[in-house]
This record gives C-alpha cells, sequence and structure tokens, in this order.
C-alpha cells in the first residue's frame, strides 16, 4: 500500500507591517558591526589621506595617533594644542577645522549600518527605534571615549637656523607642541554628530519606516530631505571629478589626493554658498596653508582680512563664474527631485517655502562645520619668527546670516521653479501614454 503524502503545511502569515522579505536583525551585535564600521572607514580614509599628506613620516611613531586625532576631529571632537619650550621660551598653538572627507565617510557607514535593519519595514514603533538608536548609541559613546584617550602627541619642534637656533643652544631649549583630545567636549560633540546622522538618515531614506505618529514627516520633511543629501553629494561627486582631472593634468597627485581624501568637502561645500552669492572672510599668513585651489590661496594671502565671493574670485580666474552656473543648475534640480517625491496635490508655493526653509538649514549648517582656523607661533626671550618659519595663522569662515538669507531666496526660486518642471514633465508624461 502506497504511503500517502503528507500534507504541506501552510505558511505562516506575514507579519503586519513587513513586506514579506526576512527583516534584518538589530541587536547588539549589529549595533556593534555598524559602530565598528564606521571607525574602521574613518580611520583608513584618514590614514591614506595623511599618508598621502605625507605625515607618515612624522617622528616618534606619532602617525597612528595622528589618526586618531583626525577621526576624533571628524565627529567634531575638540583637541587642545600644547606646548613646553622652558622657562626661557613661549610656545603658542591652536586648531579648529573638521576634515569633512572622513567626517562624510563615516555618515554615510553609519547611516546605512542604521538603517539596514529596517528595510522592508512598513512601520516601527517607537520604543523599537529608539532601542535600536541607543544600541549604536551606547557602543559609540565607548568608542568616542577610548579614540579621545589615544589621541594625544607631543612633538619636537626644530628653531631652524639663524639666530633662534643660536639662543636655543645657548640656553637648552627644546621646544615641544603636541595635542591632547578634550574627553569631555569630543563626547559630547561626538554624540550629538551621531544623533545627527540618524535622523538626517532616518528623514532622508526612501525605504525606511517612520514611527507611526509621525506620517506627516514621510510627505513635508522627507522629499527635502533627500533633496539637500542630494544636492551636498552632487557637489562632492563633481569636486571628484574636478580633482581627478587637476591631478591628470597639473601633477603632483599625492596633494590631490590628500585634499580628496580628507577635506574634498571642506571645498566643495562652500563652493555651493559662494555660487549661491555667499562672501567667506579669511587670511593666510605664515608658510603654511590650506589644502586648497591655487585661485583661493592668491585670494587669501593679502596683508588685510580677505573677501572670498564669486566676484573676489572671479578676478583672479574668470572660470569662477561656472560656480554661479552649476549653483543654478544643481539647487533647480534639487528643487525638481523634491518636487516629484512630494504629494501632487501640493501647491506650488508650498513646494518653494519647504525648499526655501530645506535649502536654509543645508547653507547655515555648511557655514558652522566648513570654518577653519589653525595658528601658531614660537619665541625665544621675546624674540619670534625670523625668517625661519616659525609663525602662522589661517582662517576661513563665512558671513554665516548673509548666506543663509541668500538660500531663503535660491530656494524661494528653486522649489517654485521645480514645482513647475515636475507639473510639465508630469503633463508630457500623460499625452506621452494617451497618445500611444
Amino acid at each position: 500500500m502506497n504511503a500517502r503524502t503528507p500534507p504541506v503545511p501552510p505558511e505562516p502569515p506575514v507579519p503586519p507591517g513587513s513586506s514579506g522579505r526576512a527583516v534584518a536583525r538589530h541587536g547588539w551585535a549589529q549595533a556593534l558591526g555598524t559602530v565598528l564600521a564606521g571607525l574602521v572607514a574613518m580611520g583608513v580614509v584618514a590614514a591614506l589621506g595623511l599618508w598621502a599628506a605625507g605625515a607618515a613620516d612624522l617622528p616618534d611613531n606619532a602617525f597612528p595617533r595622528v589618526v586618531v586625532a583626525t577621526v576624533v576631529t571628524a565627529v567634531g571632537g575638540a583637541l587642545e594644542m600644547s606646548g613646553d619650550a622652558g622657562e626661557l621660551a613661549a610656545t603658542d598653538a591652536g586648531l579648529t577645522v573638521m576634515p569633512l572627507s572622513v567626517t562624510l565617510t563615516g555618515a554615510l557607514v553609519i547611516a546605512r549600518g542604521f538603517l539596514r535593519p529596517l528595510r522592508h519595514r512598513a512601520v516601527i514603533g517607537v520604543p523599537e527605534l529608539a532601542g535600536w538608536a541607543g544600541r549604536i548609541g551606547v557602543l559609540w559613546l565607548l568608542a568616542l571615549v577610548g579614540t579621545a584617550f589615544a589621541a594625544r602627541q607631543t612633538f619636537e619642534v626644530s628653531l631652524g637656523e639663524g639666530l633662534l637656533s643660536d639662543l636655543g643652544d645657548l640656553f637648552g631649549v627644546t621646544p615641544t607642541v603636541g595635542f591632547t583630545a578634550d574627553v569631555p567636549l569630543t563626547v559630547l560633540f561626538g554624540l550629538l554628530w551621531l544623533a545627527g546622522v540618524l535622523v538626517v538618515a532616518l528623514l532622508a531614506s526612501r525605504q525606511a519606516p517612520l514611527p507611526g505618529g509621525l506620517p506627516r514627516l514621510r510627505t513635508s520633511v522627507r522629499p527635502p530631505a533627500q533633496a539637500m543629501v542630494a544636492l551636498l553629494l552632487a557637489y562632492v561627486v563633481v569636486g571628484v571629478v574636478v580633482a581627478l582631472v587637476t591631478a591628470g593634468t597639473r601633477g603632483r597627485p599625492a596633494d590631490t589626493f590628500a585634499v580628496l581624501l580628507l577635506g574634498l568637502p571642506n571645498l566643495a561645500w562652500p563652493a555651493l554658498t559662494i555660487g549661491l552669492g555667499a562672501t567667506w572672510n579669511g587670511r593666510v599668513e605664515g608658510p603654511f596653508g590650506l589644502p586648497m585651489p591655487q585661485v583661493l590661496d592668491e585670494v587669501l594671502r593679502t596683508p588685510d582680512v580677505s573677501t572670498v565671493n564669486v566676484g573676489t574670485l572671479a578676478e583672479h580666474d574668470g572660470r569662477m563664474w561656472w560656480l554661479l552656473v552649476a549653483a543654478a543648475v544643481l539647487v533647480t534640480a534639487a528643487g525638481f527631485l523634491m518636487v516629484s517625491r512630494s504629494p501632487a496635490r501640493a501647491p506650488a508655493w508650498l513646494h518653494a517655502v519647504r525648499m526655501a526653509v530645506a535649502l536654509a538649514l543645508t547653507v547655515l549648517a555648511v557655514g558652522l562645520v566648513g570654518r577653519i582656523s589653525a595658528h601658531y607661533g614660537l619665541s625665544v626671550l621675546g624674540i619670534g619668527d625670523l625668517g625661519g618659519g616659525l609663525s602662522g595663522r589661517l582662517f576661513l569662515r563665512p558671513r554665516l546670516w548673509g548666506a543663509v538669507g541668500l538660500a531663503l531666496l535660491w530656494g524661494l526660486v528653486a522649489g517654485f521653479l521645480g514645482a513647475l518642471l515636475a507639473r510639465w514633465v508630469g503633463e508630457r508624461s500623460r499625452s506621452g501614454r494617451a497618445g500611444s
């Protein structure tokens, strides 16, 4: 007698809020993987950039600690510069800069790790989302403490040749300068940085769900957030293309790759604001400068504080007017992207207002994270730099509120044009389908 084939058990029902695909877990192991992936990615990019800049030759095996310090500053951490030259000499140094290439790398990697378990979900509860973010936050806090304590190093400063060197030999002066991470400030700003990355990732994602109590964010906030992220990444991509062309045509590829891997957004994102008509002030004094295009270095090396805008840059290189064209094209494209992902029933004026607010907030963020300040100096018996290259100062900062105001105006125009363009594209698409 033939055995009857046992009945096939029915498939379990698909849980509510699921698309039927397997949902990735998001426990402590996954949170640890997200944090470690972010730190490793930032460390690799920082190490390659510093190596291209020649930092691998630093004395006392300082290269690993400089890499760690770069990662600390990339997440908003604070470094305290210190110097010791004995009773007969004095040193002074300070540095405020975020290497935004490293920052962007870490943000993209951590955002991907944060969003991965949330894909293929229709909804998510606030407790579940807070628990997942909290696990990442706790491990990130531990990582911040560890990197902050590791980011410290001291270097001996050469007195060069001439009178300063003779005074140093006579009085036995061996000046040193070093850096130490401010642990409390590093932890505070590092946690704020992580919170910003997670919030922006959640708002800009097209696949991750939002808590059930926040349905309006899906239509009012997500499209502008997605448009602004796309705009900033577009400027970075354009900057990469320009940098690679420059490296291939003008030589010195190591310097170009150092800029790419450490500070490309430090140039690309201010270029966005300058294209909108914003003005930055800055100055470079002394033997060191910023990793910057030659035209910007020429504008900044003046006896007084320099004004950096499209006009002053174009006085040295007429091609700088293309910054205005690039801003017009890319900001309008961002407006079209925002409108195309917004509800069709929204009026044009509402798109314009949302675009204006989003662009103003973006320019405000660029102005806050893109400013640079550095100085150093050394004197022996009150005698300072005597041609030995022992002092210098540089800074670059925006006229912030003027830039924000211009961004509001550009956003209004771009949002309105984006609405008209999206409507025209929609009508062409409908007429094409009707004709076929």
